[in-house]
């Protein structure tokens, strides 16, 4: 893509931000639309895929800190095409000054400011040499994706397959952007650099090749599958291991596993968040499970053995005689056991549970304990506050 194109593109607009959106609003923004125009969810939806492509190439630029400056800088500068205010010769201070001259036809592969030569050069703490210009590798964008799991795996660990949609190395010209049979060749004009000198005037400086569009290699056969850009959209199944303990909102880092680097460099990573679904008995605490049990009146008075649940099983519990609604008991081993070593425990939270209807006996039997509780205040405090007139 051309510096020009680069910067005529509003980015921002594509993802729905304004210029100064956080990160999290930029991510926020740009998963709802992949998730919206993603082609596995619009089969056949031409428009959509043109959607899903733009709002990952503004992504790919926004979501990098150095490319968003370089970004953002150019667009202040460039942007309204006001070169002729630098008193460029023959600009005239009038802004006619030939832009094209300045940014040659297009800045090959690697789709930022490397080509621009030696004038943005120091601009963007880059030099406008052979080495760092147009033909220069530039490594993949990274890739993110959602994964939704269900609480046990998250707990206990998983692997799973993945399925996507996204740009990567051409199947069919493995990357080099000719059809089968044929090879790219070196470029006569740059001699393979990507970069030529041009002068302007007082300045002289190297642009990306125009024969060549800053790539170096000149490919007279095109790819059918990418068009010459060795990389396409393709589906493809990966299989990812979830750690034991994953947190929900969690990424996973596949190193490589993102777009094609250019140039010979290498991929960009791909990041799964995790998204874990709640359980309908379990909660968690860190590397603690959590659980909420009913008991009786005459369990947590008398004291008792319950059995409760794990996720491997089950395991007793004693109640200590006297034990008040709302206290935590702790079965130690029985939570989360995390890849470094560590053990969680099972919280378990005694709720006493009242019965809606009681029959005859059931009735007598707690009139009978209320009569024998009459000296027993369970409200001291407040008592004390009504003077003594109430329990």
């Amino acid at each position: 893509m051309s510096a020009r194109e680069w910067i005529g593109k509003d980015f921002y607009r594509e993802l729905g931000v304004s210029s100064d959106a956080s990160a999290d609003e930029i991510k926020k923004a740009y998963r709802k639309l992949a998730r919206e125009n993603h082609p596995d969810a619009n089969p056949g939806d031409t428009k959509a895929e043109q959607k899903f492509k733009a709002v990952s190439e503004a992504y790919g630029v926004l979501s990098d800190p150095t490319k968003r400056k370089e970004y953002d800088e150019a667009r202040r500068l460039f942007g309204s095409g006001g070169a002729g205010g630098f008193g460029f010769p023959g600009a005239g201070g009038s802004g006619n000054f030939d832009m094209s001259d300045l940014f040659g036809q297009t800045a090959g592969a690697s789709g930022g400011f490397g080509g621009l030569g030696d004038i943005l050069g120091g601009l963007f703490g880059r030099r406008g040499s052979a080495g760092a210009g147009a033909s220069r590798p530039q490594r993949g964008a990274d890739v993110e994706t959602d994964v939704r799991i269900d609480f046990a795996e998250a707990v206990k660990g998983a692997t799973l397959p993945l399925r996507l949609s996204s740009p990567a190395t051409c199947g069919t010209c493995h990357g080099n952007g000719a059809k089968p049979g044929t090879q790219p060749r070196t470029c006569p004009v740059c001699g393979g650099s990507g970069l030529v000198n041009r002068s302007q005037g007082a300045f002289a400086f190297s642009e990306p090749c125009r024969d060549c569009r800053g790539r170096g290699k000149i490919i007279d056969d095109p790819c059918p599958e990418c068009g010459g850009e060795g990389i396409s959209t393709r589906t493809r199944t990966l299989t990812v291991r979830v750690p034991p303990g994953v947190d929900d909102n969690q990424r996973i880092r596949l190193a490589g596993q993102g777009e094609p680097g250019r140039g010979g460099a290498t991929a960009g990573d791909l990041y799964v968040r995790v998204h874990v679904s709640p359980h309908p008995v379990f909660g968690r605490k860190g590397n603690d499970l959590t659980i909420t049990v009913p008991v009786s009146f005459t369990e947590v008075a008398l004291g008792a053995t319950i059995t409760v649940p794990t996720l491997d099983g089950k395991v007793s519990l004693r109640v200590p005689p006297g034990t008040s609604s709302g206290r935590v008991l702790r079965a130690r081993g029985k939570g989360i056991a995390r890849r470094d070593g560590s053990q969680g425990d099972l919280l378990v939270t005694l709720q006493v549970a009242v019965p809606s209807t009681l029959d005859g006996d059931q009735r007598k039997a707690l009139e009978a304990l209320a009569q024998a509780s009459t000296h027993y205040d369970p409200r001291p405090e407040i008592t004390r506050m009504l003077g003594g007139s109430e329990r």
